[in-house]
C-alpha cells in the first residue's frame, strides 16, 4: 500500500535526487500506437511477437527477447534487430505514458530507464542534460557506453571527461534510436554488456561518483529475468543501506521476494495506477 507519507517522503526524494527512478517495461504499459492503437512493445513477450510479425516463436526462443533476437540476428544479421529497434522505437508515433508525464512534473536529476523507447528523452527535451547509452561489442573502445550532452536543443557525442555532472542525467543501459540508435539487445550483447558493467566499463565515473548513497525507485521493473536482475544489480552498486529503496510489485513472487531481500529494496504490493491515484489525490488535497 503507498500511503501519503511514503509518496511524499518519494517526491521529496525524486526531487532533491536521493531517490533515482529506476522504470521498467511496465512504465510504458498504457502507451498505444496513434495510427492504430496497439501498444506499445516493451515486455519480453510483446517484443518478441512485435520482432516476428505478430507470431509466436519457437517456445525455447520465447522464454526472453535477447534469447529471440540473438536467432534473428543469426539468421538475418545484428542490422535486422536494430531496424525493427529503430522503427518501433524511433519511427512509429505513440501517445504519451502517464507515468512519464508524472516525472516530468518533478525532472529527477538522475533516472535509469532500462526501456529502448525515447519518452524519457523527450520529458527533458527543452533543458540541458547528459544521456548514457549502453552499448556492445565495440572494437576500439574500453567503454560500454555513449554518451551525449544535449544543449536543450540537441544532442552532440562527448567523451567522459567533457561531461558536467551537476546536469540531470538519463541513463538507457538498454539504448534508444536517437541521437544515433544504441541497443543492447541479443544475448550476445547482453554477456558483453553485463560482463563490462561487472568490470565497470559500462557507467561513467562522474555516475559512479554521483550513485553513492542514493536510494532507487523500482516502477514497472519486474525480478523475475536473470538478466535485468543482473544489470540493476551493478547499476545500483554503491547503494544506500536498509533500505536501498522500493519496488512497485503488485503480485510478488517468491524469487522477487528473496532477491529484494539480499538487495535491501523493500517491495510495496501496488500498482504504478495506484501510485499515479495516490498522487493525483494528494494533488487535489493540495
Amino acid at each position: 500500500m503507498i500511503t501519503s507519507e511514503l509518496l511524499d517522503q518519494w517526491q521529496a526524494g525524486l526531487a532533491d535526487g536521493s531517490l533515482v527512478p529506476y522504470l521498467g517495461p511496465g512504465a510504458l504499459a498504457d502507451v498505444t500506437a496513434k495510427t492504430d492503437g496497439r501498444a506499445m512493445p516493451a515486455t519480453s513477450d510483446q517484443l518478441i511477437l512485435a520482432m516476428n510479425n505478430g507470431q509466436p516463436m519457437a517456445p525455447k526462443l520465447m522464454y526472453e527477447f535477447p534469447r529471440a533476437a540473438m536467432n534473428i540476428e543469426l539468421k538475418r544479421g545484428r542490422s535486422a534487430v536494430t531496424r525493427f529497434l529503430d522503427t518501433t522505437y524511433g519511427t512509429t508515433k505513440w501517445t504519451r505514458a502517464a507515468l512519464h508525464d508524472w516525472l516530468a512534473e518533478i525532472f529527477p536529476p538522475y533516472v535509469i530507464d532500462i526501456n529502448r523507447d525515447t519518452q524519457l528523452q523527450d520529458s527533458y527535451a527543452h533543458m540541458p542534460h547528459l544521456l548514457i547509452l549502453g552499448c556492445a561489442r565495440m572494437g576500439g573502445s574500453d567503454y560500454r557506453f555513449k554518451l551525449f550532452s544535449h544543449d536543450g536543443d540537441s544532442y552532440v557525442a562527448i567523451d567522459p571527461a567533457q561531461a558536467d555532472p551537476n546536469l540531470p542525467i538519463l541513463f538507457k543501459p538498454m539504448g534508444a534510436p536517437l541521437p544515433k540508435s544504441s541497443y543492447i539487445a541479443s544475448d550476445a550483447d547482453y554477456v558483453d554488456y553485463i560482463t563490462e558493467l561487472m568490470g565497470g566499463f559500462a557507467v561513467p565515473a562522474f555516475v559512479k561518483a554521483a550513485r553513492r548513497g542514493k536510494r532507487y525507485l523500482l516502477l514497472g521493473m519486474k525480478l523475475n529475468r536473470d538478466s535485468e536482475r543482473m544489470v540493476f544489480s551493478d547499476l545500483i552498486y554503491d547503494s544506500a543501506k536498509e533500505p536501498a529503496g522500493w519496488a512497485l510489485i503488485a503480485e510478488p513472487t517468491d524469487k522477487e521476494r528473496r532477491f529484494c531481500k539480499r538487495q535491501g529494496i523493500e517491495i510495496v504490493e501496488a500498482t504504478l495506477a495506484d501510485l499515479l491515484q495516490e498522487w493525483n489525490a494528494d494533488a487535489l488535497a493540495a
